[in-house]
């Protein structure tokens, strides 16, 4: 019974996430390019075409905040095993991030089945990356490297990063997360998965924000 109120209150989140963003979704991916670096997030990634933003004050100092995104485990993030499991259409799959279990930080799972580190620089900011999609036949596991050197066609690469900054008396946290299709052909077929998967992808980053603020703060 309460297995299935949770899972009917995901999908009716889920479905007002699609009503709300539905018209931004609709247009089409511009590439977008950093005007100067100023992070390592711009170092790693200074063009795209999809993005998202989301921030939240926390009433902690940085280096207690940057802890807590450090050992934010899935079970803290509230729908996160809900939303990945109805992204995994139920299937049992292998240690990664559509199936973290909880006894681990998520960044700790994700960067062994995927993700890379791309920069690990406490209090300020992380960043880690992945491929989302590979030509046929070719490598998704992609070095730190490959996000300074051309792909061959067909690769999508993203890379997502948390920085923290002071604010007052605590910190401003801050996620991003930016993707890069190399070709028409793979922007064409990751804006069809981006429309679908993007208002879960927003709610897991809110609730991953709220999850890292009580960590935080206690």
């Amino acid at each position: 019974m309460f297995g299935s109120a949770v899972l009917y209150s995901g999908l009716i989140l889920a479905a007002a996430g699609v009503l709300l963003t539905g018209a931004g979704l609709l247009v089409p991916a511009r590439e977008s390019r950093i005007a100067h670096e100023e992070s390592q997030l711009d170092h790693f990634m200074p063009a795209w075409q999809f993005h998202e933003v989301h921030t939240l004050h926390i009433d902690a100092p940085p280096g207690v905040v940057f802890e807590a995104v450090r050992r934010v485990r899935a079970d803290e993030i509230r729908l996160f095993n809900l939303l990945t499991w109805i992204r995994r259409g139920g299937r049992k799959l292998p240690e990664g991030i559509l199936n973290a279990g909880n006894r681990e930080p998520l960044l700790d799972v994700a960067t062994r089945s995927g993700f890379v580190w791309l920069a690990n620089d406490p209090p300020r900011e992380l960043v880690v990356g992945t491929a989302v999609m590979a030509p046929r036949g070719a490598d998704k596991c992609i070095a730190p490297e490959a996000f300074h050197q051309p792909l061959p066609r067909g690769y999508v690469i993203a890379a997502m990063n948390f920085a923290v900054r002071p604010e007052g008396t605590g910190s401003r946290v801050t996620t991003e997360t930016r993707v890069y299709a190399n070709s028409s052909y793979s922007k064409r077929r990751f804006t069809r998965y981006w429309r679908i998967i993007y208002p879960g992808s927003a709610l897991i980053r809110r609730m991953w924000l709220r999850a890292i603020e009580k960590r935080a703060v206690g």
